[in-house]
């Protein structure tokens, strides 16, 4: 019955939210009252968690929030954010055993190794108190654990194995989680180059600004090893828990680039509340427990709310009392590879050798004997990839080697900030990842920046890799105020969605600047400028239904293409009948969704590639990703080529079609095709009946990664595989009146009722209150814990 009524459904007022949110309360029944002495606390607190699931904590220092955030953190999501430590520092054999022997090293090659004085110092003042008294909170909770007086989670049943204490340093080393580009499409270039020439690599990857790819002085692009980043995957991918075969490139790449976002932030004067509004909705992977994790901190001096990765003290995106932020990627190219021709541990460098830096290092190993690694390092960073019996190697320099680059820890910058100032001041010290920072304050003030670490490469445009030899080498960064800006636009909003938003010439001097040359097909973006556009005054429900909007500006172009197409095949003539009535909306119940998303993503671009003549070997790299380059060379073919790909490319979608969903196309329905299940990579160790309850859905879902609803699919069975976890809209100024959404749910124990709740609603497009106030808080208060010292 669930399924039937949250399907489709998308909230149209705040009213709407608030009434769910009470429905939900009579459900959820009298508040639970708890107390406990909690060592390491060094003052009484309070944590209320509300009926969605959301800890408020009320602290008496800013050091006993962060210490209770730490401590909540592993109250709820144990499991998640020790596995999150275990990956990041390579200690995942030592729990789990020699099948992570290789993970580990991987990982350790990308741990940050410099000065932590330098480290500590990048971040706000408050950073450091943050970071140590979210430390001592997991450790607390950790220590209860181990000594029997919580529970201990299933995760760690299921594995044979135990949490381990946090050191502070830990939290800022881990870089991997953080978001960086473009190795990967480096060596993609390079190899589609060597396998078809430049003309192939446009069918990969649209660039801009517009650019013309030219291969570096000194490289053959021939001899970058197909599996030259495997240490790299390695080191940035999840903790599997069953045997899985290495990936093909194209693959990681597509994954990876399902990762975006969308924010915008709408001035008072085209908004209905005569307030400021901020939205944001980050995409991620979404599974079971979410990656994001909502939290409200208020201590003197501090009062901030939002969302950010659990493992992470503050927040990464939110509002405090003054002012609110979001954020999404903005495409910065933050990363080479570099060549190598090398002798034994020695590089070829300006005319000489110079040897590459060793660090040895122990793997503990559970059951076995630790395993002794070596790492190497160039002066550009990690060795990935090393054949000494060909003289050849290969190493990344990346901003995480840097001080300041700990993921999303630049937002600490954001959590005491009163005015627009403090946002620049943020913005010029943000690290990793790169973003779009949208600002709204309550004084009025809107906003956007582009923030992150920015390499200056002054001879080379970083779309290939380069030789290592000294010819190509990073000139430090661009400075402070340095990267594009826009306070109080004249239009009255500034959203973004990860396409190229670089002003052009002579607003910004972008082609010296080469920020970056790859972003994501501005297919949500044109969908968000259109509906922001048509609205005078925005309100809140606005801006909820725009995030949850699934119309696709680039099935549009689709629908362009075969206007004018006929077919004497009934079955395709029946699916063109379809696209060319269809409103570009991709619900649920839309036959012609589901026969664009197959034919788009899964065969149009394999049909043009053989049309093109690109070798086998260019065609597999060229399938990956967006549609948008394959659209955009179709457009600009005759139709005597364009036509037979089109039509042979919808017989084939039609004829898979067909053997998923039925002969009768009027059964087909992208919902069938297209949903939400979240299944925890440990529930592959589990017995049916426990994988069951940690298995979330599965649901119908609407979108695409084409719609500013955010749905990338996985092409092999269709289930939704990125997206927006947390949504928030936040009603600047009158703050209790914003909502948000986190799915599945607040918990990460699959028996706590807040481990589910919330998917459903997510999946309908629905929201619940996100409150600020105390009495607000107190109001919906599911419940209240009241924390002591423990003597």
């Amino acid at each position: 019955m669930m399924r039937g009524a949250v399907r489709g459904q998308v909230v149209g007022s705040l009213a709407a939210v608030l009434m769910a949110g009470a429905a939900h309360a009579e459900i959820s029944g009298a508040v639970h009252q708890e107390a406990a002495a909690v060592t390491g606390l060094q003052a009484p607190a309070e944590l209320i968690v509300d009926r969605w699931g959301i800890p408020h904590i009320y602290a008496a220092s800013s050091r006993d929030a962060f210490f209770l955030q730490g401590w909540n953190a592993a109250r709820d999501r144990l499991w998640q954010i020790d596995l999150w430590r275990k990956r990041g520092l390579g200690r995942l054999s030592a729990s789990f055993g020699p099948a992570y022997v290789a993970q580990d090293r991987a990982a350790r090659l990308f741990l940050y190794r410099g000065d932590m004085t330098a480290e500590w110092a990048a971040y706000d003042p408050g950073g450091r108190e943050a970071v140590e008294a979210f430390a001592a909170g997991v450790n607390a909770y950790v220590a209860e654990v181990r000594a029997g007086k919580r529970p201990l989670p299933v995760e760690f049943k299921l594995t044979d194995s135990q949490p381990e204490a946090w050191a502070p340093e830990d939290i800022l080393r881990i870089r991997s989680h953080a978001l960086v580009s473009n190795v990967t499409s480096e060596v993609a270039r390079a190899r589609t180059i060597c396998a078809g020439g430049p003309a192939a690599d446009t069918l990969r990857r649209k660039l801009e600004p517009a650019h013309k790819v030219v291969v570096p002085k000194g490289l053959d692009p021939c001899a970058v090893p197909a599996d030259v980043l495997k240490d790299y995957v390695l080191a940035t991918e999840a903790v599997s828990f069953k045997a899985l075969a290495p990936k093909p490139l194209g693959q990681v790449i597509d994954e990876r680039g399902a990762e975006g976002s969308n924010n915008w932030t709408i001035s008072a004067a085209r908004s209905a509340t005569g307030r400021p509004i901020l939205a944001n909705d980050p995409h991620r992977p979404v599974g079971a427990p979410s990656l994001r994790y909502i939290a409200h901190l208020d201590a003197p001096g501090l009062s901030i709310i939002g969302a950010g990765e659990p493992a992470l003290p503050g927040v990464s995106f939110g509002h405090n009392g003054a002012v609110s932020w979001g954020l999404t990627i903005f495409y910065i190219d933050q990363e080479d590879l570099y060549a190598y021709q090398t002798q034994a541990n020695a590089y070829r460098y300006k005319g000489g050798l110079e040897p590459m830096k060793v660090v040895r290092e122990t793997i503990e190993v559970k059951g076995e004997a630790p395993r002794e690694v070596e790492l190497h390092y160039t002066r550009h960073g990690p060795v990935v990839w090393q054949d000494e019996a060909k003289g050849q190697a290969f190493a990344i320099r990346t901003i995480w080697n840097q001080p300041g680059l700990a993921g999303y820890f630049g937002s600490s910058r954001m959590w005491r900030a009163k005015g627009w100032d403090d946002f620049q001041v943020a913005r010029n010290k943000w690290g990793a990842p790169p973003l779009n920072l949208v600002y709204a304050d309550a004084k009025g003030d809107i906003g956007w920046s582009a923030a992150g670490r920015t390499p200056v490469r002054p001879n080379w445009d970083g779309l290939m890799p380069v030789p290592g030899d000294g010819r190509y080498e990073w000139a430090g960064f661009v400075e402070d105020g340095g990267l594009p800006v826009s306070k109080n636009p004249a239009e009255g909003y500034f959203a973004t969605a990860n396409a190229m938003n670089i002003p052009a010439e002579p607003a910004y001097p972008r082609e010296k600047r080469k920020l970056g040359y790859e972003w994501a097909d501005p297919t949500r973006t044109q969908r968000i400028h259109e509906v922001l556009d048509s609205l005078p005054k925005s309100t809140l429900a606005d801006s909820m239904a725009l995030q949850t909007d699934s119309v696709s500006p680039q099935a549009r172009r689709g629908i362009a293409l075969v206007k004018d197409l006929s077919s004497p095949d009934p079955v395709v003539a029946e699916a063109l009948r379809l696209l060319k009535a269809w409103d570009a909306n991709e619900t649920t119940d839309s036959a012609a969704a589901a026969i664009y998303e197959t034919w788009a993503v899964k065969h149009l671009t394999r049909h043009t590639a053989e049309a093109a003549g690109l070798p086998e070997a260019a065609r597999k790299l060229v399938g990956a990703g967006s549609p948008d380059p394959t659209l955009t060379w179709l457009e600009g073919q005759p139709a005597k080529v364009r036509d037979p790909v089109l039509l042979s490319s919808l017989a084939d979608a039609v004829a898979e079609l067909t053997g998923r969903l039925g002969a009768d196309m009027a059964t087909w329905s992208w919902g069938r095709l297209h949903q939400a299940k979240f299944v925890p990579a440990v529930a592959a160790l589990a017995d049916p009946q426990l994988a069951a309850q940690m298995t979330v859905g599965p649901l119908q879902v609407p979108g695409s990664a084409s719609t500013p609803r955010a749905a990338t699919w996985r092409p092999g069975d269709f289930q939704q595989t990125a997206g927006a976890s947390v949504r928030i809209v936040l009603d600047v100024g009158a703050w209790d009146n914003s909502v948000a959404i986190n799915t599945p749910g607040q918990s990460g124990d699959p028996m706590s009722p807040h481990y589910r709740d919330l998917f459903p609603l997510w999946a309908a497009g629905s929201y619940v209150p996100l409150r600020f106030s105390r009495g607000a808080v107190e109001a919906d208060a599911e419940t209240i814990m009241r924390l002591t010292p423990a003597r």
